[in-house]
């Protein structure tokens, strides 16, 4: 059966201005004294981020039982440290934000310098386990093409210094002026993988392979494809929604459904259409990876879970996946949400919206 895992970041802020607080060694002391939760929680870039690293799972009910108990977890350990977490990009970012003390995230913050006061952002890591390293890059070859409509699925971060930012997703925006982003090339195997990964340490912000910010790689620990182009999502039935169509989508192309018609996608056209998915979420119009024409986002969602179908149903997932998609579509990803109940009640309403999952 496919393993796969989920990263979570999120950031602590003030319950009350929701301006970030670096309270991370308070919350993660709080969150340390459950046994099952000492190994999985980590610090993050930030001193006011923390980061929960799943462990392997196998169903979408583990999924769901660990994510929520992580979840319930951090609020109480946060709320004892007097702030909350906040999942997505944060809305108020006064002063200046510290990384966190430790040689590597020091070597990042000197590297990227006024970069790191913008970096207030919060992403969800979807990995997959693999067959092999050939077997990964194979993988990421054939699937680059649905990285928009993933995104689009995904975005939960319209706001910016207190203002709509009229993207869904500013952290892809923000996320683009790192050293690497978006989709990795095409590679010829996982050789060539290596080789180009071991050129970029050391070029511009690049310090080691961690710091690869593509959308999609192979994970550098772990035997696994990570999928890193979501936002952190608003509630953790939609973090499971999107680990299992990653899940779906590995397996498809392990399967020889998914194919590699699109592995010679223009990098341009690509990146392109991930911009546009980052502007307009589930509204965008997209590249299609079935016929390579701009089509509706929710055409492409479709085609997506027909092209997963196989896959999703053989793991007992499709009802799941298909269902949480539609919702999406009928009530709005994260981002649209977080929009509406601002315009509608301003700040007092936004807390009261992330408080209340």
């Amino acid at each position: 059966m496919e393993t796969f895992g989920i990263e979570e970041e999120a950031m602590l802020v003030d319950p009350r201005t929701l301006e970030p607080r670096p309270a991370s060694a308070q919350v993660l002391e709080g969150l340390r004294h459950d046994g099952r939760l000492r190994s999985l929680v980590t610090r993050e870039f930030l001193n006011s981020q923390v980061e929960y690293c799943s462990p392997v799972l196998r169903s979408a009910r583990e999924a769901h039982t660990h994510l929520n108990a992580y979840r319930e977890a951090l609020n109480s350990a946060a709320d004892h440290a007097r702030v909350a977490p906040w999942h997505g990009a944060v809305p108020f970012v006064p002063g200046e934000p510290h990384a966190t003390e430790t040689a590597r995230y020091g070597e990042l913050a000197s590297e990227y310098r006024g970069l790191v006061r913008e970096h207030q952002i919060n992403a969800i890591h979807v990995h997959v386990g693999i067959s092999s390293r050939e077997e990964g890059v194979r993988i990421m070859n054939a699937v680059r093409g649905w990285t928009p409509v993933l995104l689009a699925l995904s975005t939960n971060s319209p706001h910016w210094r207190g203002e709509d930012s009229g993207f869904d997703s500013w952290r892809t925006i923000q996320m683009r002026r790192w050293t690497t982003h978006d989709c990795p090339p095409v590679f010829v195997d996982a050789e060539d993988y290596r080789q180009r990964m071991e050129r970029l340490v050391g070029v511009g912000g690049t310090i080691d392979a961690g710091s690869v910010a593509w959308n999609m790689r192979l994970s550098a620990n772990h035997p696994t494809i990570e999928f890193r182009v979501f936002d952190a999502q608003l509630e953790t039935r939609e973090t499971v929604l999107l680990a299992l169509i990653c899940r779906a989508l590995v397996t498809a192309t392990e399967d020889g459904e998914a194919g590699g018609a699109l592995a010679d996608l223009p990098p341009e056209l690509l990146e392109a259409s991930l911009w546009q998915a980052a502007r307009d979420g589930i509204d965008a119009r997209l590249l299609n990876p079935v016929t390579g024409e701009l089509a509706g986002a929710r055409a492409v969602a479709d085609a997506l879970l027909s092209h997963v179908g196989p896959a999703a149903d053989a793991f007992g997932d499709g009802d799941e996946i298909r269902s949480g998609v539609d919702r999406l579509f009928r009530f709005g990803t994260g981002a649209a949400r977080q929009r509406q109940t601002y315009q509608e009640g301003g700040i007092e309403a936004l807390r009261a919206l992330h408080a209340a999952v």
